[in-house]
């Protein structure tokens, strides 16, 4: 029996039961698809349940509000996503009358979508051939045939789209890639995959040349930047305190949070209340400065580490543009912030 086969013989008595592999809506494979980017399907399905409960329809969405598309949103993390979402959401309903494009060259299209997703989408709804080339595609094959590619330079995904390809069997396109995705996922898994128990074990030329753990290829090395953020929790004598909008470029962009100093390392008190008189965040008098957390919440994201403390910080009379910690608790925020509110306001 030939690769695709086994792996479609495979996949059939080994897949999970994932709510989005139970329909050919296309409104539902690109919902997932956009939430399982750079997530587990563990922490993704409570968001896509929630998702197409909140917003049963593509028109649902896009007639959301951005804050509430946040809000449902918060926790999952990379929130460009969320943003990109709700803007594809509008031009599906809005310019092309509710109707995914049904084809890979239209689908690419639509804002937020790639080749990625658009090939999901493609094939699943559609069962068009296109391959789906994802980070489980990159290893079952480099595997499988050997390719030392490295997986991060220029021509690796057009390489691999082309060998995935040649791969599916006639009308088969959607199932060949659901199967080799849940391989990945669950059989050829990054580290240390349990061989004796594959499929494979006989044909797969790594594990032939005990090369498993060095494939794929992947040399280009993320660089991590620390970044120190110091929360100002302000509580005047009505008990409310301050929040606001990101508005800028970058991370959390839109989202909600306390003041913010940033500072080139972890700050004692003293440097602190210096920081709040010399930039003015408030008229009030301080009367009490405190520290949540002793030790910095480490908040890690693909590029930064953010080590984050909390201040509070007690003000005479009555702040000017406070709001009351049960109404700032319905704002979207980064789930660490969240976290905070969560504790502090319960």
């Amino acid at each position: 029996m030939n690769f695709s086969k086994s792996l479609i013989q495979w996949y059939l008595q080994n897949k999970r039961d994932l709510p989005w592999r139970n329909t050919t809506n296309p409104y539902h494979i690109w919902l997932s698809e956009i939430m399982l980017q750079q997530t587990r399907v563990a922490q993704g399905m409570p968001y896509f349940l929630k998702f197409t409960e909140a917003f049963p329809t593509v028109f649902d969405l896009a007639n959301a509000d951005e804050e509430q598309v946040l809000k449902l949103w918060q926790g999952l993390g990379y929130y460009s996503r969320a943003r990109n979402l709700h803007a594809t959401a509008k031009q599906v309903a809005f310019e092309l009358n509710g109707e995914f494009p049904k084809s890979y060259s239209e689908l690419l299209k639509l804002k937020g979508i790639g080749e990625y997703t658009a090939a999901a989408i493609a094939s699943f709804s559609y069962n068009e051939h296109v391959p789906v080339v994802d980070g489980n595609v990159f290893r079952v094959l480099s595997r499988y045939f050997d390719v030392e590619t490295d997986i991060a330079s220029s021509g690796a995904k057009k390489e691999f789209a082309q060998l995935a390809a040649a791969l599916i069997l006639k009308n088969q396109a959607n199932i060949f890639n659901q199967a080799i995705m849940e391989f990945g996922a669950l059989q050829c898994v990054p580290k240390n995959p349990d061989c004796s128990v594959c499929i494979f074990n006989d044909s797969c030329l790594a594990l032939q040349k005990k090369k498993v753990n060095q494939l794929p290829v992947k040399s280009k090395k993320l660089k991590v930047t620390n970044r120190y953020f110091n929360y100002l929790v302000f509580s005047d004598e009505n008990n409310n305190t301050i929040i606001s909008k990101r508005t800028q470029k970058g991370i959390w962009h839109n989202l909600y949070e306390f003041p913010l100093l940033e500072t080139i390392s972890p700050e004692a008190e003293e440097t602190i209340f210096a920081l709040i008189q010399n930039q003015g965040f408030v008229e009030n008098e301080i009367r009490e400065i405190q520290l949540y957390n002793q030790i910095p919440i480490r908040h890690k994201l693909s590029h930064q580490h953010l080590h984050i403390q909390f201040w509070k910080i007690r003000l005479k009379g009555t702040l000017e543009n406070g709001i009351d910690w049960e109404s700032a608790s319905k704002f979207p925020y980064p789930i660490v912030i969240f976290n905070f509110i969560e504790k502090v306001w319960a």
